[in-house]
């Protein structure tokens, strides 16, 4: 005879609310939390829209991963197999689904496809018509070793420093890829922290322009550039491969990835694959590097001091690599005798393409017949080859 009695107590003893309020004095209350602050992430993204293409799929990966009795994700699994007591095979075997998205990040699998749909999408012709773009996007990596050096001084070890300062490079996809490697304990906090900052770009930055800056310099309207042949482009992407892959080994996936996806839209013969890798691709990757990511946002080890400094030293990261760039635009505007409009700079960021229309829509403020969008978008795309050769660095100083 079917006892109902014992099949309901059987369902809710089974059931994750049983789970939560079994455990709330244990540390069940920071699965509560975590989906608390799951749906304050999804309120940003879908009504304040910050950054929604990646903030829905990582706050939707954290309300997953804190359900209890859900197994999803389990940390126990990655923490064996950072201590090499487990392989991928095991994670697959044993892992709940999204352990198997977490591999795709761990392996750094993501991050270079991301890259590859970047440069897709990336114009490095107002780079080339002006190569002294180049330094504006090196002056705004100070951040990025600024919040390096704050890190270590507040007691992180150098692979978590270093995977805090590469905030400051406004690079998403370069975070996730170095703190996967370096530290991936606190992928969930460096990978929030980074593209909320970038979403926050037209808040963030204008205050720093207008301090560090003169109206004067801030009304400079700059020549148009030459034009870029198209051989140019073509060979652009091949040189910065080899170049940068013997100068630093370990960038050579990012960077690899970057260019490749670039050959694909400049060499004239591949448009089916450039459409791929800008649209197809690049909306699969980012669903599964999103959710995976969001999974690592645990309320046992995201509910720490460390997250608050995270993040507190990510604002700090972003801010000085804006100052950075700003104060390599204003020498460089002296320099040139007035001709560089300084604003310019704070596009070295990184953060394509929304630094560049940042410094175009502060210089429109200021004089509305001034065009500096494809001027900045010089620095903007020499600041994600910046980041990249910077994670590179530290990549192989602390790998």
């Amino acid at each position: 005879m079917i006892n109902i009695g014992d099949i309901l107590l059987t369902l809710w003893n089974q059931s994750g609310f049983a789970a939560l309020i079994a455990g709330f004095g244990e540390g069940g209350w920071q699965n509560l939390v975590m989906l608390t602050i799951a749906c304050v992430l999804l309120y940003l993204a879908i009504v304040k829209k910050f950054e929604p293409l990646l903030l829905v799929g990582i706050a939707f990966g954290c309300l997953l991963s804190n359900l209890p009795n859900a197994g999803l994700y389990t940390p126990e699994l990655w923490t064996k197999f950072m201590a090499h007591e487990i392989g991928y095979g095991t994670v697959m075997l044993e892992g709940g689904l999204l352990d198997i998205f977490y591999i795709g990040v761990k392996s750094s699998l993501y991050p270079c496809l991301i890259f590859m749909g970047v440069g897709a999408m990336s114009d490095f012709g107002p780079l080339l018509s002006n190569p002294k773009s180049l330094l504006l996007g090196a002056a705004a990596q100070l951040g990025v070793f600024a919040a390096f050096f704050g890190a270590i001084l507040l007691g992180f070890t150098g692979p978590e420093a270093a995977s805090i300062g590469i905030i400051g490079g406004a690079d998403g996809p370069t975070a996730i890829y170095l703190t996967s490697k370096l530290a991936p304990h606190l992928l969930g906090a460096i990978a929030v922290a980074a593209y909320s900052y970038m979403a926050l770009i037209p808040l963030i930055q204008p205050p720093f322009m207008n301090a560090l800056t003169t109206p004067e310099q801030r009304k400079i309207v700059m020549k148009q550039t030459r034009n870029v042949s198209k051989t140019e482009k073509i060979i652009f992407p091949i040189v910065v491969t080899v170049f940068v892959a013997m100068l630093l080994p370990d960038t050579a996936p990012l960077i690899g990835c970057l260019m490749l996806g670039n050959l694909f839209k400049e060499c004239g013969v591949t448009e089916r694959l450039s459409d791929t890798v800008q649209n197809a691709l690049m909306n699969i990757v980012t669903i599964l590097l999103s959710t995976a990511v969001g999974a690592t946002m645990v309320g046992s080890t995201f509910l720490t001091v460390q997250t608050l400094s995270i993040v507190v030293l990510g604002v700090c990261a972003f801010a000085l690599s804006t100052v950075g760039g700003l104060l390599g635009g204003v020498v460089m505007c002296k320099m040139t005798g007035g001709k560089v409009n300084p604003l310019i700079g704070s596009a070295g960021v990184s953060a394509v393409p929304m630094a560049a229309r940042v410094s175009n829509l502060v210089g429109q403020k200021n004089n509305p017949s001034n065009f500096l969008l494809m001027h900045a978008l010089g620095p903007n795309v020499a600041g994600v080859i910046g980041s990249a050769i910077a994670a590179g660095f530290l990549l192989s100083v602390f790998g």
